[in-house]
């Protein structure tokens, strides 16, 4: 099969395509020919050399994929030949080809092209997660989230409207449209605007319940400024550094809860438990046609270093799709 391979690491020149053997599938995995993934920014960090991957024959990157079951275990009950399917991953979407536990997966709604769905399991899982299983938002409480246009951005703004809950997001000014599009309340402009003040404004001196920071840096201390007394201050991601200066009595003060989180490093088990979950409550925002992916661009597998690049200028506003077998 083909496979952008990380042979070395550096620039998004080091990511070519290859030729490399199809996976064998365990008893319980299934064989999917993958149609679509998408570019995360732990795609850039692996490829740089500051994210290593899973150990594997070859360094696959790639974290989430939708594509056609073309083969199943012997334990398999829950996927035959055929099924649209799309999930997580610790690595390996860049490729024609991936192994994954078939409890992993989830079906593809009908309404979801296959070709976007690729785009959709990591953002969505990570924002829903987050938001809602980790630090518990729910129907009329505020979420404040960093980089609202991003593709975590873009499907956190649709996950707290689907539950009721109401948003405010930073973004550019260039990208405050597609936030208000997917129903943001507030939009803030982080170049001309401070999002404390304007958060405290919308409710009411209160602060936002939860916080979902892709940045980091220096929005921590921001952020417990911007938050409301015992809320919850959730790391994702730490685009602008993962050091700097912070009064931990500042957080002490509020009660307020700071958490890290990762999908890629925690164990099978729980991100099946985490996968099923999901499935269960946010799907049928899906089928219903209420909540799909924003996708920025799309560029083939051979040109992933295109994709990179997109990404890397921070240009996008939702998400950037690898186009890999015809859907």
């Amino acid at each position: 099969m083909r496979a952008v391979v990380l042979e070395e690491k550096g620039g998004p020149e080091v990511l070519r395509v290859t030729e490399v053997p199809d996976p064998a599938i365990g008893p319980e995995e299934v064989l999917v020919e993958v149609v679509s993934s998408a570019v995360n920014r732990a795609d850039l960090l692996q490829r740089m050399g500051l994210y290593p991957g899973p150990p594997m024959p070859h360094e696959i990157p790639g974290l989430e994929f939708a594509g056609r079951v073309i083969a199943t275990g012997a334990r398999v009950n829950d996927r035959v030949v055929g099924d649209h399917v799309m999930g997580i991953s610790n690595g390996g979407c860049y490729a024609e080809q991936i192994a994954v536990h078939e409890r992993q997966t989830m079906v593809v709604p009908m309404v979801l092209p296959i070709a976007d769905a690729g785009a959709f399991p990591e953002v969505f899982i990570t924002a829903w997660d987050a938001l809602v299983r980790q630090s518990g938002l729910t129907s009329g409480r505020w979420a404040l989230v960093h980089a609202g246009a991003s593709g975590v951005g873009t499907a956190a703004i649709q996950i707290a409207k689907a539950i009721g809950a109401r948003i405010a997001v930073t973004a550019s000014a260039g990208k405050h449209e597609i936030c208000h599009r997917l129903g943001a309340d507030v939009v803030i402009d982080y170049n001309t605007e401070d999002f404390v003040d304007v958060v405290r404004d919308a409710t009411g001196g209160q602060g936002a319940d939860v916080i979902l920071d892709v940045i980091g840096g220096e929005y921590l201390p921001r952020n417990v400024d911007a938050v409301r007394m015992d809320g919850s201050i959730i790391q994702v991601g730490v685009m602008d550094g993962g050091s700097v200066p912070f009064d931990v009595a500042s957080l002490m003060m509020k009660r307020a809860t700071l958490r890290g989180t990762t999908l890629r490093a925690r164990p099978i088990e729980e991100k099946i438990a985490i996968t099923r979950e999901f499935a269960a409550q946010i799907l049928p925002h899906v089928e219903q046609g209420t909540m799909a992916p924003v996708i920025d661009s799309r560029f083939p597998l051979a040109d992933a270093a295109g994709a990179h690049e997109r990404m890397a200028s921070n240009a996008n506003a939702g998400k950037i799709v690898l186009d890999i077998s015809p859907g």
